[in-house]
């Protein structure tokens, strides 16, 4: 299914033609088209539906759309200027924001964060080496550090500045700033070494710098293969073209030619406008719906759920990647998220693929060995992925040192890679499907979820929205074999969940409660979290049932005719605050998975 993000997307692949003197492009003009027709009535650009205005996507909109000649004086460029500085200006823009203005000559490098690119060369053991990054900041930041290095410059006409974005250096907080002393101190740490490397900078011998600079690129070129693109990513390959052309590959080679075709794949025309995805979903999409078409009565041999099989075994990860850093004895397994992403396993899809492939089988005895052998794989690479709370991350071990996300190019709010309330709910269902629910590895991830349980008995979604998608991926792996749905703490998180419910049966919540913790549960019914709702309610037991039932008659009351669903709003999560996601299946195989398990568990 379609994977939706917001128009940053869109403006950066702008900018990046114009970059390579491709701007004159139909795909640019139609990625111009689709910016003004998501432009917010206000002038600004928000990044999601019905979210305010966003400063950094902002910027890079009206930038985009100025250097693809829009006039400045046009109605919609005057109400994005007014939106613009009522926001702070470039100066509240996050630091990849200006970065990207400065390779155009719109900000000062000096007022950009430093990103040497010396930190690579670093030892594993240090505690500020790329590997404490999560893997995403890893894969934006080592091609964003040669391009920091070279300082590249593309010029643009006069006509395209936009100096009219600057609010004469006003005082703007920035996006992160520290509640804590701990974080004040850090932030006052790296506030002082960004300044120090800056002022390295200016020196004329800079000892390291080569053979940095050769460490980045070996470690972007040993991570393309078998991959679409740098991580698979749209953030990560963008910046590798840019450093790669700084690094004087010319625009025809091999390398810089296949991760432009990286990007072309994520195009999706449409009429008059070319928007892109962050990257694809398949295999998710794809171990969701083997589930959920399982749940609902395809017999185990069912064709349509072999031939899905068969494709998830076809992409099992068979060699290390950055993963083995911290987890150096685990042997390759598991799956990535797309269609290509050999280096990137990751525990939320590996834990989802394991659970769609116990509930198939094949008549074949040579494919069910593969099947159980592939299964093995993945448990044992899942659990060598535990961090030690008992919980388990996205793509990496251990890395969770929070020191990290208060270095001055951190503003993305991605720089690590914690155990997660909802991955973990979801190890603990697979874990439990496959006969390992009482191991000691679940166990303590059942005793990271209690401790992570907040007062009023919900969980926190780090991937999907929010509180009710956290709280049904918790609920379902505790009351698998760990808790008793009779038990306290589970009707607490049950009673949050009756207590939210909306008029019509059906459940929501905002995007807006990352920013705001008191608009959690609120917001319009969508077929999703209804679905999420209507499956934590079933781990809760017979004390939910009336509003079950509520439930599953919304679900079934707004399925269209063609069997789908649609859902409007967004309900999935990139980094909390800063990235947020629709993915158009969500509104279909989760209510699929609901009314399924509804059918085979109430009574």
């Amino acid at each position: 299914g379609e994977l939706e993000g917001d128009t940053i997307l869109e403006s950066e692949y702008v900018l990046l033609l114009y970059f390579l003197g491709r701007s004159g492009e139909p795909r640019a003009r139609k990625a111009a088209e689709y910016l003004r027709r998501k432009q917010l009535e206000g002038g600004g650009w928000a990044i999601y539906p019905g979210g305010p205005p966003e400063v950094s996507a902002s910027v890079k909109a009206y930038f985009a759309l100025k250097l693809l000649g829009d006039d400045p004086d046009a109605p919609h460029m005057a109400r994005a200027r007014r939106a613009i500085l009522d926001l702070g200006g470039i100066e509240a823009a996050n630091s990849f924001t200006k970065i990207y203005l400065a390779i155009f000559g719109q900000v000062p490098w000096e007022r950009c964060p430093a990103v040497p690119p010396e930190m690579i060369l670093l030892p594993r053991w240090f505690l500020f080496n790329i590997y404490q990054m999560s893997s995403w900041s890893r894969g934006i930041v080592v091609p964003l550090s040669i391009v920091w290095a070279h300082r590249p410059y593309c010029p643009v006409p006069a006509r395209a500045s936009i100096p009219e974005l600057y609010r004469d250096g006003a005082h703007v907080a920035p996006v992160n700033a520290p509640s804590t002393l701990k974080g004040r101190l850090w932030r006052t740490f790296f506030a002082f070494a960004d300044s120090c490397m800056k002022e390295a900078e200016k020196l004329p011998v800079k000892p390291w710098r080569g053979r940095a600079i050769r460490a980045a690129e070996q470690w972007m070129l040993a991570r393309l293969d078998k991959s679409d693109g740098l991580g698979a990513i749209f953030p990560p390959i963008v910046n590798a073209v840019l450093a790669f052309r700084c690094l004087g590959y010319p625009p025809d080679h091999p390398v810089v030619a296949g991760q432009l075709r990286a990007l072309e794949k994520l195009e999706i025309e449409d009429g008059d406008t070319l928007r892109l995805q962050p990257c694809f979903s398949a295999t998710w999409d794809t171990a969701l719906a083997v589930t959920a078409l399982a749940e609902s009565g395809l017999p185990a041999d069912q064709p349509a759920l072999l031939r899905a099989a068969r494709w998830l075994l076809d992409h099992e990860v068979r060699e290390p990647g950055d993963w083995r850093i911290h987890a150096k004895r685990a042997e390759p397994g598991g799956w990535y998220f797309e269609y290509a992403n050999e280096f990137y396993p990751d525990c939320d899809d590996t834990a989802q693929v394991l659970i769609a492939l116990s509930k198939v089988r094949f008549p074949d005895p040579l494919e069910e060995q593969r099947r159980r052998a592939a299964i093995e794989r993945g448990v044992r690479w899942l659990l060598a992925m535990q961090n030690r709370d008992g919980g388990w991350a996205s793509f990496d071990r251990g890395c969770d040192t929070e020191a990290f996300t208060y270095i001055p190019f951190a503003d993305h709010n991605a720089m690590i890679d914690p155990s997660c309330e909802d991955i973990t709910g979801r190890v603990l269902e697979a874990l439990h499907v496959l006969g390992l629910g009482t191991s000691a590895a679940a166990k303590r991830a059942a005793r990271f979820l209690l401790r992570k349980q907040l007062p009023d008995g919900t969980w926190y979604g780090r991937w999907g929205c929010n509180y009710i998608y956290g709280t049904w991926l918790a609920l379902w792996g505790l009351t698998r074999e760990v808790l008793d749905p009779a038990d306290g703490r589970i009707e607490r998180a049950a009673a949050w969940l009756r207590a939210h419910q909306n008029l019509d049966g059906g459940f929501g919540e905002s995007l807006r409660t990352y920013d705001e913790p008191g608009a959690k549960g609120i917001g319009p019914s969508t077929a999703a979290q209804t679905a999420w709702a209507a499956l934590g309610l079933m781990a809760a037991g017979r004390g939910s049932a009336e509003s079950l039932r509520r439930a599953v008659s919304y679900l079934v009351a707004s399925q269209r005719p063609d069997g789908s669903w649609h859902d409007e709003p967004w309900t999935a999560t990139g980094f909390p605050r800063v990235f947020y996601l629709r993915y158009h299946l969500y509104a279909t195989y989760f209510p699929l998975l609901a009314l399924a398990q509804y059918a085979n568990e109430v009574p």
